[in-house]
């Protein structure tokens, strides 16, 4: 086991500052036409692929860095760069991490390599677990997978929604509901390959903030996959039903939910986003107010604009601290006793949302236009109090692990 420390060993300040570089000259400069654009930014992700960034390996690498500060470092460098590109960026991420956590190793071998395509020929990938309906709320998901045993098939209905890459995917992977009376622990998930009939997107929506990154929907309708496509195969599902009924019958509805230990390991990740996104705007806030005069002086001189920056800064460097600590924790195995990860991303995000608002305040009016890259981040903070649990959800799950409730 790693000891914790908050100091990066060499190679990692030497991935730091190479992510910072790639952030610094390739993703800053293109950030305000793909935002204007609300595109998914192709050149740039295939930048990201020639240089290494973009791919399996390197996120692997960062993953199994036994200190845990590889992902949050490279997170808080990327989206330092812009918010919207690098969730295009890191988006397929999602999909590959459900079938590296769920899948057999035929299935990781085989689609992994297909959500990425290659330097000529980007992919990306899509995770689709939220509905219009079910959202935090996982129990009421309506997407249905039906076995057809005779055909060895399964047909997948219903929609999906927020889905990062959503319908532009190379591969889906689909969230989906196979036995309804055993509420979220019921649940399967599915490859669906390319170009599978009966898959299509949806609405694609127009957004506040990360403009650079697609969201659709998913719409669903008679999808037939192969029953090699349920992640980890059907035996290994049967068996973990099975286990599901029969915890059910004793009780089990108050059994803690795996799914949610997976959350708590995730969501530093999510911080890390945050994290750098404050940064971002704190730097550009900083260097505002130590050039830009008034009466005669720096602004940076008047107290009311050094106490903000200050506590920007203050929050910004406690956000990294939870967030690390979290991240250590999950690498090392240790046990989440008081939501440790929610505590991170809801800290880190409240950040992110406060630091870019107190940025758009210094700059003044300056702040509130696009001229000046504050606004952009601005709009863009808003979604880390948002996805992958909102702040209310965060506080529920800390609340109730601190009184020992129930999370469901």
């Amino acid at each position: 086991m790693a000891e914790f420390t908050m100091e990066l060993n060499d190679e990692q300040k030497e991935v730091r500052d190479w992510l910072h570089g790639f952030a610094a000259d390739v993703i800053r400069p293109a950030a305000a036409e793909w935002d204007e654009r609300e595109e998914t930014p192709w050149p740039v992700i295939q930048e990201a692929a020639k240089v290494g960034i973009y791919s399996l390996d390197f996120y692997a690498q960062q993953y199994f860095d036994p200190t845990g500060l590889g992902i949050p470092m490279a997170m808080e460098e990327l989206f330092w760069g812009d918010a919207g590109i690098a969730l295009s960026i890191v988006g397929t991420g999602l999909a590959a991490v459900g079938v590296l956590a769920n899948g057999t190793e035929e299935q990781i071998g085989t689609w992994i390599p297909q959500m990425y395509g290659d330097v000529n020929d980007v992919k990306v990938a899509a995770f689709c677990s939220s509905e219009p309906d079910a959202g935090s709320d996982v129990a009421s998901m309506r997407t249905r997978a039906v076995y057809d045993e005779a055909k060895d098939e399964w047909v997948l209905n219903g929609t999906k929604t927020w889905a990062t890459n959503g319908g532009i995917a190379n591969v889906h992977v689909v969230v989906a509901v196979v036995d309804p009376e055993l509420g979220s622990k019921g649940h399967a998930s599915f490859i669906v390959p390319p170009a599978t009939p009966g898959l299509s997107q949806g609405q694609k929506f127009k957004k506040h903030g990360i403009r650079a990154s697609h969201t659709a929907e998913v719409v669903l309708e008679d999808v037939r996959v192969p029953g090699s496509c349920l992640l980890g195969g059907k035996q290994k599902l049967d068996e973990r039903l099975a286990r599901a009924r029969e915890r059910a019958k004793a009780g089990g509805e108050r059994v803690k939910n795996a799914a949610m230990a997976t959350f708590e390991a995730s969501r530093p990740a999510v911080g890390a986003m945050a994290v750098g996104t404050a940064r971002a705007a704190y730097e550009v806030a900083l260097d505002y107010a130590k050039t830009r005069e008034q009466f005669g002086r720096p602004i940076i001189d008047n107290q009311g604009v050094a106490f903000q920056l200050a506590d920007m800064r203050t929050s910004i460097d406690a956000a990294r601290l939870l967030v690390w600590r979290a991240s250590w924790m999950a690498i090392n195995g240790k046990q989440f006793t008081a939501a440790e990860g929610s505590m991170s991303k809801l800290f880190a995000s409240e950040t992110a949302k406060t630091v870019t608002a107190q940025a758009v305040q210094i700059l003044g009016g300056n702040g509130y236009t696009r001229e000046y890259p504050v606004e952009r981040m601005h709009r863009d903070a808003a979604i880390y109090t948002i996805f992958e649990g909102t702040s209310e959800i965060q506080r529920l799950v800390i609340a109730r692990t601190l009184s020992g409730m129930p999370i469901r």
